[in-house]
């Protein structure tokens, strides 16, 4: 029995010796103890006010009497108003010990032959992986590792945009900037060579816009639509769109690509495949520098007239209505989502029917029982639509939809932009925290013994453990600033400063190479600091279904920061192969090898590498 359970049996067998009244244990909340305030765990007392018929403070004292006298696993008390914070046994924490220091796999659960399937990433083919790319695959890809650790058989997929207007303006810019020179010529990483282009796109068009608001007909439609107070700039930028599709050469060029791509045109496909073979290529370098992969791709060109079909069911089951027009829509006023088209008046599908047919597909391509989309929150209405469509529908895997909705990512310097070239591209973003860190290997050149290729992986170690731990460390619902220097802070909440107590670990248990840690089980006078690393290491399981339930990484990045603050505070503290006694000696080292045991294993679930040496 888990010191949990052992806690709510002790208050329940309390509450019916001293009180006269049965109490489900299991219904009884007990929550890890304050840091403020001294103890292990915290029951809330003030439920048993009208069972008692005393005060809060009366109860707590009672009922922490009992459980001292009742149960050898605890061993002391104390009540604040009405909660009572318990200290457990030195004793049960050295067995727990003991017991688990040798698992490297402690905390992952058996498996539950239950499928769950992560989206993430999700690309578009016109332009490289960039910063806000990077924030969604390491959320993607953390959590489905940490739904692999619950038990779940995970399958990560990604839908990757490799059709539409987008994707036709850099074919278009291509054609006609390029001359036919293909990346390798240029001497550029391909997915950055179509990237160019999509920009050049944007430049181009921005000067024939700036041309034509200068023209007749442009300055007629100034006059005679813009609105009270608006500037001239500003009815410009409102018009942008409309003149993309209503007078742009550009866009009317970019519009019959597209058209052309829809109907088989041999030649567009053929220049679409290449230069979206180039994305690939370079899209996949990417994926191996952050360590990624992926079980299953949706293309949507393949995907994009899915869900017509169950448009037609929707239909006949009244769930959807066709107006006069034509197009199709469903009215989710009830749910407060007002009134959503889900078929244009020409047939042709939309966002929401494709990722309908799609959610469907997949369901029969893997039975999945739980869906986890990450994509940023800018999506979260479409999300809610979708999900109340599905459900609508009588789905199978409707209930188990979630939508991990994520804040944008900034730099220092503000947002970025696509079109403008503004974006920092994740290779570019990779170079740079990998030579953040070597600068700050070359200052501390603890290193030296090591051949250059052993420096060079420790390095990118770290580099690649600045960027993901900082990324992770957020809530995935707030917005982010990214800064690399920063992340590389060995004294920071940064991810070289876990990786460093690890390394410390190892240098430890290196020196001690040999021993078998047999004097430990003897060891008896347990510190507060011990205790409370123990505490830690027991509380790990939790954190991870936490984590997973909630869908949310930072919350083991927090813990993993915390157990390596506090292991960096007890090395600091106490000696460990020099303690006074070997029975000191050996428990230090098991439970320094447990805390490797934990940090390697939770900092694996974020994606990232440990050394052995820093």
């Amino acid at each position: 029995m888990n010191i949990i359970s052992i806690i709510q049996a002790g208050v329940s067998g309390a509450i019916r010796e001293l009180y006269g009244e049965s109490i489900d244990p299991d219904g009884i909340s007990v929550t890890a103890t304050r840091k403020e305030f001294t103890g292990d765990f915290t029951v809330v007392v003030f439920p048993y006010t009208k069972i008692a018929r005393k005060k809060p403070h009366e109860i707590g004292q009672e009922i922490g009497d009992y459980l001292v006298a009742q149960q050898k696993e605890l061993a002391a008390f104390n009540v604040i108003q009405g909660f009572v914070n318990v200290s457990v046994s030195p004793e049960y924490w050295h067995t727990f010990l003991m017991g688990m220091y040798t698992d490297p796999a402690f905390g992952r659960r058996p498996r539950l032959g239950k499928k769950v399937m992560v989206e993430f990433c999700s690309p578009n083919t016109n332009k490289p992986i960039h910063l806000g790319h990077v924030r969604n695959i390491l959320l993607g890809w953390s959590t489905a590792s940490i739904l692999d650790a619950m038990g779940y058989d995970v399958i990560k997929v990604q839908v990757i945009n490799d059709r539409g207007i987008a994707i036709c303006k850099s074919m278009l810019a291509w054609q006609l900037f390029a001359a036919g020179e293909e990346p390798a010529v240029a001497g550029k990483k391909p997915d950055h060579y179509v990237g160019d282009y999509y920009v050049a796109f944007e430049k181009a068009f921005q000067e024939e816009y700036k041309a034509w608001q200068l023209t007749t007909v442009a300055r007629s439609l100034l006059e005679g639509g813009c609105k009270e107070g608006e500037t001239e700039a500003d009815f410009f930028k409102r018009y942008k769109d409309t003149y993309f599709n209503r007078y742009s050469e550009l866009g009317a060029a970019a519009r019959e690509m597209l058209r052309r791509w829809e109907e088989g045109d041999p030649e567009t496909v053929a220049l679409w495949k290449k230069m979206n073979g180039w994305v690939y290529e370079g899209f996949n370098e990417t994926f191996d520098k952050l360590q990624i992969h992926f079980d299953k791709l949706y293309f949507e060109s393949n995907t994009y007239l899915l869900g017509k079909d169950m448009t037609e069911e929707g239909l006949s089951s009244g769930i959807f209505y066709r107006k006069d027009d034509g197009s199709v829509w469903a009215d989710l006023t009830e749910a407060k989502l007002d009134q959503k088209a889900i078929l244009r008046s020409d047939g042709t599908s939309l966002y929401i029917t494709q990722d309908m047919g799609t959610a469907r597909l997949r369901y029969e391509d893997f039975g999945a029982e739980k869906m986890v989309y990450v994509v940023a929150d800018e999506q979260n209405y479409h999300f809610q639509v979708l999900f109340e469509i599905l459900r609508r529908m009588g789905e199978p895997y409707a209930p188990g939809l979630y939508h991990l909705a994520y804040g944008m990512v900034e730099l220092p310097s503000g947002k970025m932009k696509s079109r403008e070239g503004t974006v920092v591209d994740a290779d570019d973003l990779i170079a740079e925290v990998i030579e953040e860190a070597r600068i700050n290997s070359q200052e501390r050149d603890t290193t030296a013994e090591l051949t250059q290729g052993e420096r060079d992986e420790i390095i990118r170690r770290i580099g690649m453990a600045a960027l993901k731990f900082f990324i992770l460390k957020v809530h995935p619902q707030k917005r982010m600033v990214f800064d690399p220097k920063e992340s590389v802070d060995l004294h920071g909440q940064t991810g070289p400063y876990v990786q460093n107590a690890y390394v410390r670990i190892r240098s430890v248990l290196r020196k001690a190479q040999g021993s078998t840690f047999a004097k430990a089980l003897s060891y008896e006078a347990l510190t507060a600091d011990e205790c409370d690393l123990i505490r830690q290491l027991y509380s790990y399981p939790s954190v991870l279904e936490e984590a997973a339930t909630t869908y949310d990484p930072s919350t083991l990045a927090t813990y993993v920061y915390t157990l390596a603050k506090s292991f960096h505070k007890f090395y600091h503290d106490y000696s460990i192969l020099n303690a006074d006694s070997e029975q000191t000696r050996d428990f230090r080292l098991a439970l320094s090898q447990a805390i490797a045991h934990v940090l390697l294993n939770g900092m694996q679930l974020l994606g990232i590498e440990m050394p052995e040496r820093m």
